[in-house]
């Protein structure tokens, strides 16, 4: 057998058990996150898109509790980065130092917290824009250049990073093309009251939930390139691709529209989505339900938009229900 054919028959082998993978993994992850459902779900649909995502959220809502206990489950490692204004790129991608070891000093690279897995950056906007582009790089290429040197980063690599809706004073807004690097902007929500109630019954005990390994990261990386290959009908993609364009001349609530990495996007989404939800093809409803967290931060809308209170959710769901 030809390295072709083992690599097709893991393939297979994977596809076979990854129903029973997911359903495993959510039982696992619900074990410390009471509901945030639909949030962890998008959280591992860009982790299986190779994407990277934006979650919005107010402050302690569980978001480094959430992608700490993800990494876990997957095996994969995990760091967490709390931007601030002070914050140097260095202390992103690492540094050189010079060592002495029997009388020769000789530089070394000491890795910084980018080499990760997953890396948790917390409020990124507080960053300033020169430790954001820093961040660019690692999210497009997929590799860090310090010097002269430039290092690969692990597969699979996944960034989320994460804005506090509330304090805007002294941040850095995400410029558009960073902004356009994520493949999904997740809104986080309150819990509910029995969630809350929940919450606080697991969390005021002596004994705090924990969680084991569910998939490895060679299991990952097979699931990423299954995503790939999920079948899409021509009719659904080109639903996608008109939904996108449509945001290019909806001039009545829009400015800007989202550009073609977002058609990519949404496509890739769909795809993650329907091999979570355990079918064998891409629907309609797929793509629809991607729709937000694909479009939301790609879309700039009108000042008088803005004004009157419309939100970005509210131009999609217009948009989807006039898109044929």
């Amino acid at each position: 057998m030809n390295s072709n054919d083992a690599r097709s028959g893991d393939l297979e082998q994977t596809y076979r058990g990854a129903s029973d993978a997911f359903t495993a993994l959510f039982n696992e992850i619900s074990k410390v996150i009471v509901g945030q459902k639909d949030t962890v779900e998008q959280i591992i649909i860009a982790i299986l898109s190779n994407g990277h995502a934006l979650m919005e959220s107010n402050p302690g809502l569980g978001k480094t509790l959430t992608v700490s206990t993800i990494s876990k489950t997957l095996d994969l490692s995990f760091s967490r980065v709390q931007c601030t204004p002070d914050l140097m790129p260095a202390d992103i991608t690492g540094t050189h130092f010079i060592e002495e070891t029997g009388g020769k000093k000789e530089f070394k690279f000491e890795p910084g917290p980018v080499f990760a897995n997953i890396v948790l950056a917390d409020e990124i906007n507080r960053a300033s824009p020169k430790t954001q582009s820093a961040l660019l790089e690692a999210m497009q290429e997929k590799q860090v250049t310090v010097g002269n040197d430039t290092f690969i980063l692990d597969k699979p690599f996944f960034l989320l990073a994460t804005q506090n809706p509330i304090e805007m004073e002294g941040t850095f807004p995400l410029p558009e093309a960073q902004l356009d690097r994520f493949l999904l902007k997740i809104v986080l929500d309150y819990p509910s009251f029995e969630e809350e109630k929940e919450i606080v019954r697991r969390y005021t005990k002596s004994d705090e939930p924990h969680v084991g390994k569910v998939l490895d990261k060679n299991m990952v990386l097979q699931l990423q390139r299954l995503t790939r290959d999920m079948p899409i009908a021509d009719d659904i993609k080109e639903r996608a691709i008109k939904i996108i364009m449509a945001t290019r001349t909806w001039k009545e609530y829009i400015e800007f529209g989202a550009s073609p990495r977002a058609s990519i996007g949404l496509i890739l989404a769909a795809k993650a989505r329907a091999l979570v939800r355990g079918r064998n093809f891409v629907s309609v409803e797929d793509v629809d339900a991607m729709a937000y967290p694909v479009l939301r931060h790609r879309i700039i809308l009108t000042f008088e938009s803005e004004r009157r209170g419309i939100s970005q959710d509210h131009v999609i769901k217009e948009i989807l229900a006039k898109v044929k």
